[in-house]
């Protein structure tokens, strides 16, 4: 485990894979840590010829954390506007650069999940000599509230708040298993023994703070602005999605496309919102040509 800083900000992240290797950086989703990208996927890319890092956001994990002004609600937010939140979507974009900076990386291939996918399509926006290549796995249209009522199934949401379970080690990790069960698709094989390992690691690493939702949802919302740029993305783009995502609609990934030249739309069955075992290699060769390695 090492560390990036950004300001008075501390990035954890680890890499896998030969350093000599393409840069591949991995930027995780909504409250979720960096562990939520599988080990054996990140193996597999290293065995292709990356060299990966991931690194826990801003407010999980073991990289800094912070605490909500009184008056932030992001839902307050999307339809009436609210009190600046702790930090921005823009923060979080200059954390992943200060990680590239770390690693010694002028530019990299970026993937990211959910709202790591808005973070590295914003990089892309912003800092396009930065950037190689983007894959946006399991986003969807930033900037306009229809957008988000149209392809956010906000119906998960109290699905996901009726999950309890005792104020335990126990019921923390039970809690955790039964969200990554929850945004997982009901159509493939739920692997419920990495679920707990991942649930186990990341409690045992930093214990869920439901504040973190709150302030990471805030912070993706003020991305929006950076949306109109996405026409200005040069980086080779691919954007995927899961058919059995309870979260972002598949039809997502092509209202994204739309606004992002050349970009290229994938929808895997069985997907949820979570990167299944039978997506690593389709995933790992798209990457692995779109960076010359095949």
């Amino acid at each position: 485990m090492r560390y990036a800083s950004n300001g008075d900000v501390r990035l954890a992240y680890e890499t896998f894979g030969d350093p000599g290797g393409v840069p591949l950086l991995l930027i995780m989703g909504l409250d979720f840590q960096m562990v939520l990208w599988p080990d054996g996927f990140c193996r597999m890319l290293a065995a292709r010829g990356f060299h990966v890092a991931r690194f826990d956001n801003r407010d999980t994990g073991l990289s800094t954390h912070f605490a909500s002004p009184t008056a932030e609600n992001p839902f307050r937010m999307l339809f009436r506007g609210s009190a600046a939140p702790a930090y921005t979507g823009l923060d979080m974009v200059a954390d992943g650069l200060a990680v590239l900076d770390a690693l010694g990386w002028a530019s990299a291939h970026l993937c990211g999940a959910s709202l790591g996918s808005g973070l590295a399509l914003a990089t892309a926006a912003l800092h396009p000599e930065r950037v190689r290549t983007v894959t946006a796995v399991m986003g969807g249209p930033l900037g306009r509230r229809r957008d988000l009522l149209r392809y956010v199934n906000f119906g998960i949401f109290p699905r996901a708040a009726r999950i309890t379970h005792p104020p335990t080690d126990a019921g923390a990790i039970d809690t955790l298993v039964d969200l990554i069960r929850l945004i997982s698709s009901p159509h493939a094989p739920f692997d419920e023994p990495w679920a707990r390992s991942v649930a186990t690691i990341s409690h045992h690493r930093s214990p869920r703070d439901p504040g973190t939702t709150r302030r990471q949802t805030a912070a993706g919302l003020r991305l929006g602005p950076v949306a109109r740029r996405f026409r200005e993305i040069t980086a080779p783009t691919l954007i995927v999605n899961g058919a059995d995502d309870p979260l972002i609609r598949p039809s997502a990934g092509a209202a994204l496309a739309r606004r992002i030249p050349g970009a290229r739309t994938v929808v895997h069955p069985r997907m949820g919102h979570i990167l299944p075992p039978h997506v690593w290699p389709l995933l790992t060769d798209e990457l692995a040509t779109r960076a010359g390695l095949s």
